[in-house]
């Protein structure tokens, strides 16, 4: 039996067991099963994405990405006109955005028709996705792709859940929680941890509503959680009262990329949801360098981040660093060591020994 089948033998046994406390440790058992099924799936995971932050879109946006970069992708009013990647580059706030123009995914892409999993690999690889959906049908597919990129370990809009497994010599499973336990039980997570032979370990949950497939997520270790921007083209085929319904869908900006309407807000929407630090730099006796920002993400941007972003050598040759701006303590600059985090539009000399 190839990992497919047994992949849909699970979920047509899960679909048919009524949950309850009778049958929650099987069906925690049955939950971990299918998820090392998809691990194999998976296979090697894709490399780090190396430019300072790109965007993903899926779902032939062809149009959108030829007028926003500048750059040719095939567009047709059929769909999947895309067939390879495309890539392109886009400055926003002096900041180079990397976009790349994928083919579009269909259903059952994550069990590799149509060239599925290479393309929700590179997602994998991504800071944000734009997944651009036609404003006339857009929560049909929306939810076929959602359902692709869960199955692939792609968790959209979502943080990794506050659960930790510590695993020890002995002392069999403790379980701890913090919060009500609503939708997993004791026999659950006993069940889930059973199935990947944990016999001993502490468990804290402190997630509000922690499921099963959040226990998994954790156990397995290699899920990534990815923001996302659902783009609905199309909105000039649409009248005024359907447009007020679509921005009541979270996550999402209208726009038609044929008449370029809304563009400023959907490039707004990414900048924000993207989270960027510019970091400028200052030669000794020289006016800052606003022309080339150095690009940083939020969470990783101390100067030795700023420092690495530039040569890795950098960081070994400094002796202190001097900061303008907004995390400097004093207008006429601050002396910092490596683990100063610096803000958005700071302006960073580095002093060599």
């Amino acid at each position: 039996m190839t990992t497919l089948q047994k992949i849909k033998e699970i979920e047509d046994e899960m679909a048919r067991t009524q949950k309850n406390k009778a049958t929650s440790y099987h069906l925690g058992q049955l939950k971990a099963k299918l998820a090392k099924l998809r691990r194999e799936l998976l296979g090697p995971r894709a490399a780090e994405e190396v430019v300072e932050a790109s965007a993903l879109t899926l779902r032939e946006p062809s149009t959108l990405m030829s007028k926003l970069t500048g750059t040719h992708s095939e567009a047709s009013e059929i769909d999947f006109t895309t067939l390879t990647t495309v890539p392109g580059t886009l400055k926003v706030h002096g900041a180079p955005i990397q976009i790349l123009d994928l083919p579009g995914i269909i259903e059952g892409a994550n069990d590799g028709r149509g060239r599925g999993r290479q393309v929700i690999a590179v997602a994998r690889t991504c800071h944000l996705i734009f997944i651009v959906l036609d404003v006339l049908k857009p929560l049909g597919d929306k939810a076929i792709i959602e359902s692709e990129l869960e199955s692939f370990g792609i968790r959209l809009n979502k943080k990794p859940p506050a659960i930790t497994v510590r695993k020890k010599d002995k002392g069999g499973i403790a379980i701890t929680n913090t919060v009500p336990l609503t939708n997993i039980d004791y026999d659950e997570i006993k069940a889930i941890l059973s199935e990947y032979r944990i016999s001993n370990a502490d468990v804290a949950i402190r997630q509000p509503n922690a499921t099963a497939d959040d226990l998994v997520d954790v156990i397995e270790g290699n899920r990534v959680y990815i923001p996302a921007i659902y783009v609905l083209n199309k909105i000039d085929a649409i009248s005024i009262e359907e447009l007020d319904l679509l921005y009541r869908i979270p996550h999402s900006v209208p726009i038609s990329s044929r008449e370029w309407w809304n563009i400023d807000e959907l490039i707004e929407k990414m900048w924000e949801t993207l989270n960027l630090v510019r970091v400028y730099t200052k030669p000794r006796g020289l006016a800052p360098d606003y022309s080339s920002p150095v690009v940083l993400r939020r969470g990783k941007c101390t100067v030795e981040d700023f420092c690495n972003a530039i040569h890795k050598e950098i960081a070994k040759q400094m002796k202190y660093a001097i900061v303008w701006g907004a995390s400097a303590k004093h207008a006429r600059g601050q002396k910092v060591g490596l683990d100063h985090v610096l803000e958005d539009e700071d302006v960073v000399h580095i002093a060599k020994k």
